[in-house]
């Protein structure tokens, strides 16, 4: 078994499971976690390294000069004697830090894009100091790196736009554990409509709860729930006691990724009024769909980004234009109308993500890369 680095700054965020979940489907290849800071317990019996936990880096200039320098000293030092196989880093903002990890340690490294690190414009890229030298160095990203893997055929456009290289761009879906999501009985279903997400402007909370008061009068006994946490909590808290259903609207905050898939079982759909914003935030592919998918719920989404390629549009679920509330409302109505067609978009869901998006094939399918470009050597940069 070899050795492979999982690179991401933060690590194990509640709204980022599927990096350690495409970690754990590795057979050939052994994961260490590396990262800046530590926003929740590694996988059981996996080895995780983080800046924030080293006592020679615990005062907070210094990993501020880290962000800033992008040095590798400190991640070189927490590694020790590992030597790895490849580095794989998540989000391209953080292949600008993991390439020097991996220069200096003489290895391939391979970068995911997931979303915003695609679509985000270079104006908000500079204005965050986390984010600004992935608008400095993403050339020379572009020019060093070893394989770049986008989470979406969106995705995988946004980044040949960029001028990352073709001949080292793979679509690679990351995928779920769809063994370990069993698909739920129609008995389990409540009248939840529920809506998972940071609440920030990319997911388009707004526009839902606007469709929820459009059809809650004729769907009495029907609630709304939001799971996640974010900036825009207070106003969308506010938007909902305006409509006078602020009883029938629970912000959940962020859950555990168990208890959110508990929600998901029980909902009788979920739904993704998600749009793209003016900074270019816009969503990768969805991962929550996914799950949704797999417990056999049907789902209501925008038809922006990469949500397309995580449903099939009248299979399993129903897509609507971005920002159109009353579109929104009425495809939720529709399905809240007609049980049957739940049950049968939810199996669809279910087949389809089988499919398409199995991550223990999705796995074997990215042992099968990384096998590639070890191989395959580091080109000159």
């Amino acid at each position: 078994m070899r050795d492979v680095v999982v690179f991401r700054q933060n690590l194990f965020r509640v709204s980022e499971p599927f990096v350690a979940q495409q970690a754990q489907q590795l057979r050939r290849y052994r994961a260490t976690y590396l990262g800046r800071l530590r926003f929740g317990p590694a996988p059981d019996g996996a080895r995780s390294l983080c800046l924030r936990d080293d006592p020679a880096w615990l005062a907070l200039p210094r990993i501020g000069w880290q962000v800033l320098s992008r040095s590798p000293a400190g991640y070189l030092r927490l590694l020790g004697g590992l030597r790895p196989a490849l580095v794989h880093a998540h989000f391209g903002t953080d292949g600008v830090y993991a390439l020097p990890v991996a220069r200096r340690l003489g290895v391939p490294l391979v970068t995911t894009f997931h979303g915003f690190d695609a679509t985000l414009s270079t104006a908000a890229l500079l204005a965050s100091p986390a984010w600004a030298n992935f608008a400095l160095f993403r050339r020379r990203l572009a020019a060093s790196g070893d394989l770049f893997l986008c989470v979406s055929s969106f995705i995988r456009d946004r980044v040949l736009a960029m001028g990352f290289p073709p001949a080292r761009i793979r679509l690679h879906y990351t995928g779920i554990d769809v063994a370990a999501v069993r698909a739920r009985a129609p008995g389990e279903e409540t009248p939840a409509i529920l809506h998972v997400g940071r609440l920030v402007e990319m997911k388009g909370t707004r526009y839902l709860i606007a469709a929820f008061a459009g059809l809650a009068q004729r769907h009495p006994g029907v609630r709304l729930e939001i799971v996640g946490d974010g900036p825009l909590r207070r106003p969308l808290q506010a938007m909902a006691a305006s409509t006078g259903l602020g009883d029938r609207i629970g912000f959940l905050g962020a859950l555990p990724h168990a208890r959110v898939l508990e929600r998901v079982r029980r909902a009788a759909m979920l739904v993704l009024p998600s749009v793209l914003t003016a900074s270019g935030r816009v969503e990768g592919l969805g991962m929550v769909l996914l799950e949704a998918a797999a417990s056999g719920v049907p789902v209501v989404a925008s038809r922006v980004g990469g949500i397309p390629e995580g449903m099939v549009d009248g299979q399993t679920g129903l897509l609507v234009p971005a920002r159109d509330a009353e579109a929104l409302g009425a495809a939720i109505a529709r399905l809240l109308d007609d049980p049957a067609a739940r049950l049968g978009m939810g199996a669809a869901g279910r087949a389809f993500v089988e499919r398409r998006f199995d991550s223990a094939r999705q796995g074997a399918v990215l042992e099968g890369l990384y096998d590639g470009v070890i191989a395959h050597g580091i080109p000159s940069s």
